[in-house]
């Protein structure tokens, strides 16, 4: 029996980061108290004009090149018409007819397979306000009426959970690294819907949208409930509804809000109050300028160096270390040893105090001499340790802190094959147990080469040594 077939598309609303709203001069930010930053703008006070912010528009644009996008070179606002309270003009302006951007693609790689997910299109937007319910209650949060939004929606390309989750990962990637968004899904600035249908044939079965899930994981969940919702229904012999759904995280389970708005609901026109909008070639350099290096191409410049994909995923989930990181990327520093270093022993220390890495003493500069002294083994890891805090606290260079603390190292052999003799001499069953294959036992007589040195050896000139000794 054939099975169902998933078909799944996805409107993605990302707010901007801006200063400013769209229409109005009132703040772009979060977390402030409730209905601190509105002006009649903002509430819809009747003769009140909207003034467009440009740096939404560059803003949109990145986004829509980054998308891979043709641009609409001359482009108008629509008004699109609902009632409800969240939205206090009584309509919203959009872009319905002549979007910034369109037939763009994003590509997703899942289960090592890559794939085109189709952009429709990508279009500017107010956001409403927020609606908070208590019991019998709802409340209304106007700092949000009229914060920027792009509202990315695909072609119905994704056929699982896996897909809809990479491409949801990959465009909050590179939005997050083009600094279009702070794209943090827990605080609303980037809210998914989910379109999805099931069918055993090649026609499309009815769709039903799961509205703003509120997490990357949340998604291939509801998607999985949804799915088996549908399947459950049509294999009882009903019909699926086109209807709005939530998903509820807690039941695990998707719940019916409303029956689908068709779109000639909205009675869209348009909105006489902006100009039109052209993007001209300069504008579009001047935009294409401001794109930094994303993470696909931080991705493969890490892996080419050596750093495993594991470590650098780690890095790129991380801007402010990716961004430290690119710093060194033509220095002729082992990138290796420096990838391990921010994301192990720094970052711990990082997180134990709390700042970002702009707030150490930890200058370029010291960096790269720490990054050569631990790749010629002039300092070992157990040396860094002891001397870590001084490094990120103190402006005095790594030899200074040395120096004073009496550190030194062993590098010569001669003095290191001594230990080693005595070592072995002590450990024979140890060596015994090497040369019968026990390959583990090294592990054992370089502890007690380093307990012996006090931790004050080159680790890689002794595990060479050792190895010659053993191996005679």
């Amino acid at each position: 029996m054939a099975e169902y077939k998933k078909t799944i598309g996805i409107e993605i609303h990302t707010e901007l980061k801006t200063k400013t709203k769209i229409y109005s001069n009132s703040v772009n930010g979060y977390g402030k108290t409730a209905n601190s930053n509105v002006n009649v703008v903002d509430l819809g006070y009747p003769g009140t004009l909207p003034t467009l912010n440009m740096e939404v528009i560059r803003l949109a644009l990145k986004a829509a090149l980054i998308l891979n996008c043709e641009i609409n070179r001359n482009m108008h606002f629509d008004r699109k018409n609902y009632f409800y309270p969240d939205l206090p003009k009584g309509y919203q302006i959009t872009q319905a007819e002549t979007p910034i951007g369109v037939n763009g693609y994003v590509e997703i790689e899942v289960q090592g397979e890559k794939k085109k997910i189709r952009i429709h299109d990508i279009h500017i937007e107010e956001d409403t306000c927020k609606s908070i319910h208590y019991k019998h209650h709802s409340f209304l949060d106007f700092n949000r009426a009229g914060v920027p939004l792009v509202e990315i929606v695909t072609e119905a390309d994704m056929h699982s959970s896996e897909e809809a989750m990479a491409y949801v990962e990959k465009l909050r990637e590179l939005f997050l690294y083009a600094d279009i968004s702070d794209c943090k899904i827990e605080e609303g600035s980037m809210r998914c819907d989910v379109n999805i249908s099931v069918s055993k044939t090649s026609e499309l079965g009815t769709r039903a949208e799961i509205k703003n899930i509120g997490s990357i994981s949340n998604i291939g969940r509801a998607i999985e409930k949804e799915a088996a919702r549908q399947i459950a229904l049509i294999e009882n012999g009903k019909e699926v509804e086109f209807a709005t759904y939530r998903y509820d995280e807690k039941q695990d389970e998707t719940i019916i809000m409303r029956v689908k708005e068709a779109g000639n609901d909205y009675r869209y026109f348009p909105e006489p109050d902006i100009p039109f909008v052209e993007i001209d070639d300069e504008l579009i350099a001047e935009v294409k300028k401001t794109i930094p290096m994303l993470a696909g191409e931080r991705r493969e410049r890490y892996v080419a160096s050596g750093i495993s994909l594991l470590n650098a995923n780690k890095i790129i989930q991380n801007r402010n270390l990716s961004n430290y990181l690119n710093k060194f990327l033509d220095s002729g520093i082992n990138l290796v040893i420096a990838s391990n270093l921010l994301l192990g022993d720094i970052s711990a220390y990082l997180n134990k105090m709390g700042i970002e890495l702009e707030n150490t003493k930890l200058t370029d500069e010291k960096f790269i001499d720490l990054v050569q002294k631990l790749d010629k083994g002039d300092i070992n890891s157990k040396v860094f340790k002891d001397i870590l805090d001084d490094i990120m606290e103190k402006d005095t260079t790594i030899d200074e802190i040395i120096a004073s603390k009496g550190i030194k190292i062993i590098n010569d052999p001669s003095a290191l094959k001594t230990i080693i003799s005595n070592v072995l001499e002590s450990n024979s069953a140890s060596v015994t147990d090497y040369k019968n294959g026990n390959t583990r036992a090294i592990k054992f007589l370089m502890g007690q080469i380093m307990k012996e040195t006090k931790g004050s050896a080159n680790p890689e000139l002794v595990n060479k040594l050792l190895e010659e000794e053993l191996n005679k």
